[in-house]
């Protein structure tokens, strides 16, 4: 896009201001009051307000994202992602995208599994002129042929480069063992051939059947009162149609116990590893949220990292996390190694799945396990885009108005007996399947 001069300056003063004001703009936990706000049209978001700084944030999600693409259209949801801030109404790209930076105004969206999402941050002078364009990006959004091209291409171009990445490659190769007749087992990207088949028609049938009010969750965080944001919602997402196509994907338990290898030539191999979790809303997330804590998702003090890393140099880095999908649940994790290490990563990750299977954590582990997960609580906090997330999250999982307050009495609430009990129900390391990016030395693939 050609800028004169007197726009580049005014862009960029506006971009420092709104950097600095974003940098400020860090809200401490035990600061945040969470207000329910329904508007006279019955659309409910939840309010953080910060008049501290001139500055609004909004994240939005739609219920129901990549996993719903049409099969051989995979990518759909993705594509339609990196196109609704590309030209609306009368306002074509290079317009559209002028305003937006004009203004600072920072506008995206993105796909998911489970959800389509988007993300608004404006100064409070520019509120006016953002919710119009985050309006129009929503209701009538133009999918001319130039930026359809233009994202397609960047978006092939990516899957090629990919392509290559052993990292990726594993991932995917992941997804597709776990689900292998279900739609979690589809790239969200998706290929070349089914990126290259989408049509302005799919991305227009999209819109039509994603974005709809009765799947929609806001939250918002900054310089804003209810009664404001009560007028807004109404202004920015009334015109959307009152109810999307059914956007539930069937559940599934997830394929367990492969060992997949994929030949690359590199240095290392990446090796990713998965076995059948638990879903957001069991009764025992936290006590699993926890285990998983002291088992890999600890970083430093996790035990995963203190046997790979630490004991043996096996790998720069190592983890597990939980994975809470709406349709299924995994405990996931990774490592990066040397080829010829590759199969000790891999014996020695197994060993401490089994040794935190068998015996569970140590009081003092729980101890500092808890101690962490409460008192790292605030650093979510750290701007307000992060609140505005968690916001829509709170909703979509349906944690409770209350939950920043009740969070962290979850967790003190994890006993010994209840991360031992869990390790042994949820942790089995036949059950993980692993897959291996690269040149690796003793792992046998098991199909």
């Amino acid at each position: 896009m050609t800028m004169t001069l007197p726009r580049l300056a005014r862009g960029l003063a506006a971009a420092f201001a709104l950097l600095a004001i974003v940098a400020a703009a860090a809200l401490p936990a035990r600061a945040v009051e969470v207000q329910r706000v329904v508007s006279p049209g019955g659309i409910e978001a939840w309010l953080v307000e910060d008049h501290t700084n001139p500055l609004m944030a909004m994240r939005f999600a739609f219920r129901g994202g990549a996993a719903l693409d049409p099969e051989g259209k995979e990518g759909l949801a993705n594509l339609a992602s990196g196109l609704l801030d590309e030209g609306a109404a009368d306002l074509d790209s290079q317009t559209f995208q002028g305003r937006l930076e004009d203004l600072s105004i920072t506008l995206r969206f993105d796909a998911g599994r489970d959800i389509f999402a988007g993300q608004l941050r404006t100064l409070t002078e520019n509120r006016a002129a953002a919710l119009d364009l985050l309006k129009l990006a929503l209701t009538e959004p133009r999918f001319d042929a130039e930026p359809v091209d233009r994202i397609r291409s960047q978006i092939l171009a990516n899957i090629r480069r990919e392509s290559r990445d052993p990292d990726v490659l594993a991932r995917r190769a992941l997804f597709e063992a776990l689900f292998p007749d279900h739609p979690y087992g589809r790239p969200v990207d998706g290929t070349e051939e089914s990126v290259a088949a989408i049509t302005v028609e799919d991305l227009k049938g999209f819109i039509d059947r994603r974005l709809a009010r009765d799947t929609l969750h806001v939250g918002v965080v900054g310089d804003i009162t209810a009664e404001e944001l009560a007028g807004i919602l109404d202004q920015v997402f009334g015109g959307l149609p009152e109810t999307a196509a059914p956007w539930n994907v069937p559940e599934v338990e997830p394929k367990s116990g492969e060992t997949i290898v994929i030949s690359k030539p590199a240095p290392q191999s990446a090796i990713v590893f998965a076995q059948p979790g638990i879903l957001r809303d069991d009764p025992d997330y936290y006590v699993a949220s926890t285990l998983n804590h002291i088992l890999g998702g600890g970083g430093f003090t996790s035990r995963l990292y203190e046997e790979v890393r630490e004991r043996r140099g096996l790998a720069y880095s190592v983890y597990s996390a939980l994975l809470p999908l709406d349709a299924a649940g995994l405990v996931f994790g990774g490592a990066g190694t040397a080829n010829a290490r590759a199969a000790e990563t891999v014996e020695v990750v197994r060993r401490e799945w089994a040794r935190m299977a068998a015996a569970g954590p140590t009081e003092q582990e729980l101890a500092d396990a808890k101690l962490y997960l409460t008192g790292s609580f605030p650093l979510r906090f750290s701007s307000s885009d992060r609140v505005a997330r968690i916001l829509v999250a709170m909703q979509i999982e349906d944690l409770g108005i209350d939950y920043l307050d009740r969070r962290n009495e979850l967790i003190e609430a994890v006993t010994l007996e209840d991360v031992r009990r869990v390790a042994g129900d949820l942790l089995d390391p036949e059950a993980l399947t692993v897959v291996v990016a690269g040149e690796p030395d003793g792992i046998t693939a098991t199909n």
